[in-house]
């Protein structure tokens, strides 16, 4: 029987990452390294190998059978390839109940509102399957597409943290962000 959860979304189909599934994770991430690279952290070319991928892979599996993380990868109905990442991570159980969401989308895949659906789809299955109260996402003051992704998710402006992550080789504020399950 199979561990991972298969969402179905209109354009795409959601599971989680595992070491079966590495090579569309490594095509997705060598595809799209200088379109993110604004956004996360400074990568050095090793990121970006078969080995690097796997041993990703086999992380995220492991992060979900403990009950840590669910790093969805998005797979294209049309394409067969990783069209976008929706990551739920840092889950923490007890009175808290939230997590913290993590997104990419591919290039190609930019404003046709891709990252709405498989987000929405991931946010479900955070509050529905995994019963969580709180999910809670940051983006840069200067990404006004991430802003308005999380605007339409129902996502509220809850902070600003000041020299909050080093992205791209330089520390940068966040603008703190949470979306909190609508039966409460």
């Amino acid at each position: 029987m199979q561990p991972f959860p298969l969402i179905e979304t209109p354009r795409t189909i959601l599971t989680v990452l595992h070491p079966g599934n590495a090579h569309l994770l490594l095509a997705y991430q060598q595809e799209n390294r200088h379109h993110l690279a604004p956004w996360e952290p400074e990568r050095d070319s090793q990121f970006y190998t078969v080995e690097a991928c796997a041993a990703r892979a086999a992380s995220a599996c492991r992060a979900f059978l403990d009950g840590n993380a669910v790093n969805f990868i998005a797979i294209g109905r049309d394409s067969d390839t990783m069209v976008a990442g929706c990551n739920f991570t840092n889950i923490v159980r007890g009175p808290l109940q939230a997590c913290n969401l993590g997104y990419s989308v591919a290039k190609a895949c930019e404003g046709r509102g891709l990252m709405r659906e498989v987000a929405a789809a991931g946010i479900a299955y955070a509050f529905e399957e995994l019963g969580l109260h709180r999910i809670m996402a940051n983006h840069m003051p200067t990404n006004v597409k991430s802003e308005r992704l999380l605007r339409t998710l129902g996502f509220e402006r809850e902070g600003y943290a000041r020299a909050y992550l080093k992205i791209a080789g330089k520390w940068e504020d966040m603008v703190l962000n949470a979306l909190i399950h609508p039966q409460g």
